[in-house]
């Protein structure tokens, strides 16, 4: 099959150079301490749903691509890629010189085992989703178990060489490579170990870093692999992850020198940037934070009516939110999708040009007409996990929802048993938040279809999954990806509450962090200390 030149230029050099620059007086300390809200819930790159956790991923194994501090695609394992006229089979070339920390070499069957472990309905996979979203051949049929996992549209043509057949070209298919889900897994032992396989005494990983301890809901420390293809460039020569469920208690931390980077509590931004100018930092981060509805045949009667899913929506002031208690540079939103998602144009939504005084008189009609009020409220719980600014805005919320007639019950739990709860439809609404897997806008949109393995409130639009299926062959989806929105506003499925920013208080002689990427992607071996 005749291939074109590369669909994407990859923007670095095949062999990566030392991060520091020349000039630059290195620290002797390289350790990297940094802060972890809630527990690792799975080290298996196939498994693992959670941002914090592809955190921890991204050190201890490495995918086709990675991304530079501008979210580029720069090479990992894959050094280039071809793609056939048609856009549809990828050509990766690996390099030849990658090992797992064992010492085996990473090969091109190395990824085909895990695509097809993804997509098999035996790893039960939350993500297996990602393999259809990336329009992998037979990808529907292998997740539902019409087809053996060997029939995905992936393999090893040689040792160094990976082909990826898709059924639509993806003009952003390279972009999705850096997902977590799509890294490689050494075969063997998972084999011999099972489920047993991500313990640190068991665990074979092909990044920068190896994993040496995981003790779950307290720490993880790592240590630079020996085997990995650019060790010698490697700075930082330990990294530990605190987990620390209280943002004020990891803040207290970090100002007594215990952490390097931790979150910024709600409302404190101001204060601590004008305090340490040096340390403070707040850039666009793609994350949207919502309040997720059951609108499912397990969630409360009066959710399925439109009329209440609105009022709610329209009662909260998200000025409130953002100005008020959050104050570190986020926005407020009235539609799904991150403002700042490349190519994405935020579509004019009705209720978003509204004064807030407009909003509540909208949101009292609406309950009069679906028979609803102060004097017969609508009973609702609100779960959200252990956190004191989830805490806050779900406060908030309640009091501001509670003069047009909701009763909320707040209902706070740790991360894994409130996720859990959400994966099985036991939830009335649940605070849930998402970050883009890659900086497109259908890494949001399609969290919404009736295939996505994360449409936990179980919202199903036949236009609206039409509307995602066409925006894969459009020429151009930017105004598919509108009228997805406007169905998400007209339905009211979530409730926007604000578009993220990444508020951070980063140690002043920390490098390497990224700050042009929307992403925030980061990887610790392009990381490092400076001498005071």
């Amino acid at each position: 099959m005749a291939a074109s030149v590369l669909a994407l230029a990859v923007a670095a050099p095949a062999l990566a150079d030392n991060p520091v620059p020349e000039g630059v007086t290195l620290s002797e300390d390289q350790h990297y301490t940094f802060w972890l809200l809630d527990a690792i819930k799975s080290m298996d790159p196939q498994v693992n749903t959670d941002v914090e956790g592809s955190d921890i991923l991204r050190q201890l194994f490495e995918g086709l691509y990675n991304e530079d501090g501008e979210g580029n695609i720069v090479p990992g394992v894959a050094l280039e890629h071809a793609v056939s006229e048609d856009q549809k089979t990828y050509t990766f070339t690996l390099r030849d010189d990658a090992r797992w920390s064992n010492g085996d070499p990473v090969t091109a069957d190395d990824f085909v085992y895990a695509w097809r472990r993804l997509a098999d309905p035996a790893t039960a996979s939350e993500y297996a989703w990602y393999m259809e979203l990336m329009q992998v051949e037979n990808a529907p049929e292998v997740i539902a178990g019409d087809m053996p996992p060997e029939e995905l549209g992936v393999r090893a043509v040689d040792d160094h060489t990976l082909e990826v057949t898709i059924g639509t070209p993806l003009p952003y298919f390279p972009q999705m490579l850096v997902h977590a889900s799509t890294f490689p897994v050494h075969a063997a032992t998972i084999e011999e170990h099972g489920d047993a396989w991500t313990r640190p005494e068991n665990m074979v990983g092909n990044g920068a870093y190896k994993l040496d301890e995981h003790i779950l809901g307290e720490r993880v420390e790592m240590s630079p692999s020996e085997t990995y293809w650019d060790a010698e460039n490697v700075v930082l020569d330990r990294l530990t992850a605190l987990t620390i469920n209280d943002v004020n208690l990891g803040l207290t931390r970090y100002l007594a020198g215990e952490l390097d980077r931790v979150d910024v509590p709600a409302g404190q931004y101001p204060r601590l940037a004008e305090e340490y100018p040096d340390q403070a930092t707040s850039t666009p981060y793609s994350c949207s934070y919502i309040y997720m509805l059951n609108v499912g045949d397990q969630g409360p009667e009066a959710l399925d009516d439109v009329r209440v899913r609105k009022a709610m929506s329209y009662g909260i002031d998200r000025d409130i939110i953002v100005e008020r208690i959050l104050q570190g540079g986020q926005r407020p939103s009235y539609n799904w999708t991150h403002w700042a998602t490349a190519g994405f144009e935020v579509p004019e939504i009705d209720y978003a040009g509204w004064d807030q005084s407009r909003r509540m008189e909208e949101a009292r009609t609406l309950m009069e007409e679906a028979g609803y009020g102060p004097d017969n409220p609508v009973a609702l719980t609100l779960n959200y996990n252990t956190s004191e600014d989830h805490k806050k805005i779900a406060i908030a919320v309640s009091q501001m929802l509670k003069p047009l007639g909701f009763d909320i019950t707040l209902n706070n739990m740790e991360w894994k048993v409130h996720t859990d709860r959400m994966q099985a439809q036991d939830f009335e609404m649940a605070r849930y938040a998402w970050c883009g897997d890659y900086n497109e806008a259908s890494t949001y949109l399609d969290l919404f279809t009736s295939y996505s393995g994360h449409n936990n409130g179980e919202f199903f639009n036949e236009d609206y999954d039409r509307i995602m299926k066409e925006s894969k062959t459009a020429e151009d989806p930017q105004p598919l990806y509108q009228e997805a929105e406007e169905i998400l506003a007209a339905e009211m499925p979530v409730i926007p509450i604000y578009h993220y920013a990444q508020v951070d208080m980063v140690a002043e002689d920390i490098r390497g962090l990224p700050t042009q990427n929307v992403m925030q992607t980061w990887y610790a071996k392009d990381m490092y200390r400076v001498a005071e």
